[in-house]
């Protein structure tokens, strides 16, 4: 695999490591990368796919934290290695992914080794910050119908295509709202033009 055209923002020799120290991984969509109460032992690189990060909350119910997609990471694992904490996050595959797994032990080496390294994290830590502000203001002062909307313009930016493949059960879930209710706004948004009910896929219109 050719590391640097895939994650172009590190050095030569951080790239090296990476190859000589990394283990390929290729996840399939819908399994569970990191699971809750997990102990984190590797630092997952994205080259290919998406990743779903959610929290569950005593009543086992999930709410979608923020999504990592190709050359990024998640901030919420890096903090665990830091830490050396178990998970308290799950991160599901939004399409089949492929990454690269770096061993926990290297996270510290490279900060202090590699500026390309430090500046990585850093803006993983803040691009995920900013994930999880724009979460807590979509549930604290958006109605149901703008998080639905916004959320099906994300995921079509995050995929990169208008036909999404997913059910209104999944959509329900994420949202931490119910699929009688998901289907009643998906309907009305049909009928206002904005997108194309299928079976168990989702048309976004221009």
């Amino acid at each position: 695999m050719n590391l640097d055209t895939i994650i172009p923002v590190f050095e030569a020799n951080l790239l090296a490591e990476i190859e000589n120290i990394g283990t390929i991984r290729e996840v399939k969509k819908g399994d569970i990368l990191v699971d809750l109460g997990e102990q984190i032992k590797f630092i997952p690189l994205i080259v290919k796919g998406s990743v779903k990060v959610v929290r569950e909350d005593e009543n086992g119910d999930e709410l979608l934290l923020y999504f990592v997609d190709y050359g990024n990471t998640c901030a919420m694992t890096l903090n665990c290695c830091m830490e050396n904490t178990k998970s308290e996050i799950r991160a599901i595959c939004e399409i089949d992914t492929t990454l690269i797994m770096i061993p926990s032990n290297y996270m510290d080496r490279w900060l202090s080794q590699y500026k390309s390294w430090r500046v990585f994290i850093f803006n993983n830590f803040q691009s995920r910050l900013n994930e999880l502000l724009k979460a807590v203001d979509s549930v604290t002062f958006l109605k149901l119908d703008e998080r639905l909307e916004r959320y099906l313009n994300e995921k079509v930016l995050l995929l990169k295509n208008k036909t999404l493949k997913i059910t209104h059960l999944e959509i329900a879930t994420d949202l931490n709202s119910s699929r009688v209710v998901i289907s009643r706004l998906l309907k009305k948004m049909e009928k206002n033009g904005t997108l194309y009910l299928g079976r168990n896929t989702i048309q976004i219109n221009p």
